[in-house]
């Protein structure tokens, strides 16, 4: 397996070699910061066109097709019809908090977007307790809807921000303890460590056999509440709120909000990639060396693109199988069945591990 760790030390010294230290830096600061914007608007594009696929797809309908070949070229139109809509501020809205809100969502998306290992060495923020930094960082997101929807000095954004606040915040608790359980079983908070003991041991959810599956199984449904995606759209159901806690918001706004909603789906596959489907690291199976060998060849990163978005499609399929919740019903799965769940699950890997019942 490619580290890139080598090609990134190639281009440290290089830069070294005829530019002081901190400039080096900076400039690599900067490319690693457009890396950063174009993966993340090159992500946005596919997800939007394979949600609009999918969804047709559940629906038996075809989905967009005029525009392009297969209607490849819809997203750009409606990107391009979205950056030039006019940014509408209403009269009694907070201007400074209403402006504030949508850049403090994207910047939680991005941040926890940086934390996802692409490859072996190719992970742009990376700490020895990366996951308690990756569920900070993406905590900050809830704190830009309650803004969005208080600011807006609209009953219905309101209503739709205290529904995403309460929904997200509570959720957290079960992403937070299926993390818990997985760390119990790699022994590590960082994220390359998670990758590199996978890649060396096997996949998390092969080696901790039921509490991982149940655990993964949690992660998807509290992932797909963090998202705010069906069932559990609630904050944005358009039948009673409107567009929820984004109604007042118009323009590149707006955009901010809609390109946000899909990356943090990307994010939320691309974390239940890292801790449980190995990341990076190539599928192995014990007794085939032959396979194992042609496993290898394939790049880390193609690996962890191809499981991350063979997670978002279980979570679309998820998405456009069940209708909506309620609000009660929504909280109640959470604090009656997935907290109480995982908490249980946490104290049977621990055991396993213990007791070294893992494989």
């Amino acid at each position: 397996m490619f580290n890139f760790s080598i090609v990134t030390g190639w281009i440290h010294q290089l830069l070294t070699g005829f530019l002081p230290e901190w400039t080096a830096i900076l400039i690599e600061s900067v490319l690693v910061a457009l890396a950063i914007i174009t993966l993340y608007a090159v992500f946005a594009i596919v997800l939007i066109y394979m949600e609009r696929k999918v969804c047709a797809f559940f629906q038996c309908r075809l989905g967009p097709n005029r525009v392009g070949k297969w209607g490849t070229l819809q997203v750009f139109c409606d990107v391009f019809k979205m950056l030039t809509k006019e940014i509408i501020t209403m009269r009694n809205t907070d201007l400074l908090l209403h402006n504030l809100a949508p850049f403090l969502v994207v910047t939680a998306s991005m941040l926890t977007f940086a934390c996802l290992p692409w490859n072996a060495g190719a992970q742009i923020i990376d700490f020895n307790v990366g996951v308690f930094f990756l569920l900070a960082a993406s905590s900050i997101g809830v704190v830009g809807i309650l803004l969005a929807g208080w600011s807006s000095n609209n009953k219905y954004s309101l209503i739709g921000a205290m529904r995403s606040g309460a929904q997200i915040i509570s959720y957290e608790l079960s992403i937070g303890m299926t993390m818990l359980t997985m760390i119990c079983l790699t022994g590590t908070m960082s994220i390359s460590g998670i990758c590199e003991d996978q890649a060396a041991n096997g996949w998390n959810i092969v080696r901790g056999h039921v509490p991982a599956v149940i655990a993964f199984i949690i992660y998807l449904i509290a992932g797909n509440a963090e998202c705010n995606r069906g069932p559990f759209d609630l904050p944005e159901s358009e039948s009673e709120l409107t567009a929820g806690y984004h109604t007042e918001y118009s323009g590149m706004h707006f955009g901010f909000y809609y390109l946000a909603e899909y990356l943090n789906l990307f994010i939320t596959a691309g974390i239940a990639t890292t801790i449980f489907l190995g990341g990076w690291a190539p599928l192995h199976i014990v007794g085939l060396s032959a396979l194992n060998g042609v496993m290898d060849m394939i790049p880390g990163f193609v690996w962890f693109v191809g499981k991350t978005f063979f997670v978002v499609f279980l979570l679309m399929w998820l998405r456009w199988t069940f209708p909506r919740l309620r609000i009660d019903q929504i909280l109640s799965l959470e604090w009656k069945y997935l907290v109480p769940i995982s908490m249980v699950n946490l104290v049977l890997m621990a055991l396993c591990v213990a007791f070294g019942l893992h494989f």
